[in-house]
């Protein structure tokens, strides 16, 4: 494989400011455009035509609606330009997806990593880049690869700590890079899941919004003033040690009811067999949940209350827009829905906004284009 050299707009300032735009709004009339980046339509044209001759930006295929009195062929960018890869690591697999220039999945597949040392992982992983990738025309190749995992990678290129692979400081981003010949960015998961939101999901036109996620460990991003809040501590697992119920079970390192405790698979799972007497799957928990069995009902009317509180504890702190609730255990938030409005509404003021709250799918598949995505920010946004 070999990375494209073009960047995204080699002209920069203001004309990387429309691109951007156009990608993230877009379609967009010239005059919507002007009115956005507060710009004159001489000042908007003489950037827009390079942008067009080099195939940056297109007419769009959407046609105008004369209704609105805005005549003009709206400007879109070719989603096929460019494509990325984006991979999930988990302790035991790979998960990629090829994402185009708007994030939209066009191909997938997983693969087991066959170990926990790093070059095997690294070749697993190349190996794995290139077969996604194959779904490429053969004329097209990959502008850049993400990596997104359950860890901490504060540069973006070096895993200071991945509990679920036994990591610590593994130069994972230029092993990768060798061996794929593309520039890969590493990035938490649940940071890349939020910036994959934050652009082309539940929070793009947003103003602010937070991110929960549920499933073999509990998850938290917030985007404020258009911006993925960050800091060094990202990754290390942070919220997993909330408290939401006193009298709840105890978490791996003895805090009582906290969001692990409370809301991962493991924990639930643990809970159901105890309860049940035999052995008991998430999935199969929540399946005798849904069938009114009084101690899996028991167990996950408790679990999605505290999930409730959690989203309560989001929207009283930080005050988003919206709330979005996804992973691969999200289908509690649906099993448990009453409970969870419950807990929700008991830790709000009477006084306070309705929480927007979005329960979104969440697989693997999720997991990777979020890493794709952040592949993605990183050459658009990229200096020229």
């Amino acid at each position: 494989m070999s990375s494209q050299v073009r960047t995204w707009s080699p002209e920069g300032g203001t004309a990387h400011q429309v691109a951007l735009e156009v990608l993230l709004r877009g379609p967009l009339s010239r005059a919507d455009l002007a009115r956005r980046l507060d710009l004159s339509q001489p000042t908007l044209s003489r950037l827009t035509k390079p942008l067009v001759e080099r195939g940056l930006l297109v007419d769009s295929a959407v046609r105008p609606d004369p209704a609105t009195g805005r005549p003009g062929q709206p400007l879109d960018v070719d989603a096929a330009a460019h494509h990325f890869v984006g991979v999930k690591l988990t302790g035991d697999a790979a998960h990629a997806v090829l994402v185009d220039l708007r994030g939209s999945i066009v191909a997938g597949r997983s693969a087991p990593i066959g170990g926990h040392a790093p070059a095997d992982v690294v070749e697993s992983v190349g190996a794995l880049v290139e077969q996604t990738a194959g779904s490429l025309p053969s004329a097209t190749t990959l502008t850049g690869v993400g990596v997104s995992l359950g860890g901490h990678s504060p540069d973006r290129s070096t895993v200071r700590v991945a509990p679920f692979l036994g990591w610590h400081d593994v130069p994972l981003g230029p092993l990768l890079s060798a061996r794929t010949g593309l520039p890969v960015v590493v990035e938490n998961d649940v940071a890349a899941l939020t910036a994959a939101e934050h652009w082309f999901g539940e929070g793009r036109g947003t103003r602010s919004f937070a991110v929960l996620t549920v499933g073999a460990g509990v998850g938290y991003g917030l985007v404020v003033h258009d911006q993925l809040v960050t800091h060094p501590d990202m990754g290390i697992g942070l919220v997993g040690h909330f408290p939401l119920d006193p009298a709840g079970p105890p978490c791996p390192v003895g805090h009582r009811g906290c969001a692990t405790a409370m809301l991962t698979e493991e924990s639930l799972a643990t809970q159901a067999t105890v309860a049940l007497r035999r052995a008991v799957t998430y999935d199969e928990l929540l399946a005798l949940a849904g069938a009114d069995d009084p101690a899996a009902r028991r167990i996950v009317d408790d679990s999605a209350r505290a999930l409730g509180r959690l989203v309560a504890a989001v929207a009283n702190l930080t005050m988003p827009d919206r709330v979005v609730i996804t992973g691969e255990g999200v289908e509690l938030a649906r099993v448990g829905d009453a409970a969870l409005r419950a807990g929700l509404d008991a830790d709000r003021d009477p006084l306070a906004s309705p929480v927007d709250l979005v329960v979104r799918p969440g697989d693997f598949g999720q997991w990777a284009r979020g890493a794709a995505v952040v592949a993605l920010q990183d050459f658009v946004l990229r200096a020229p």
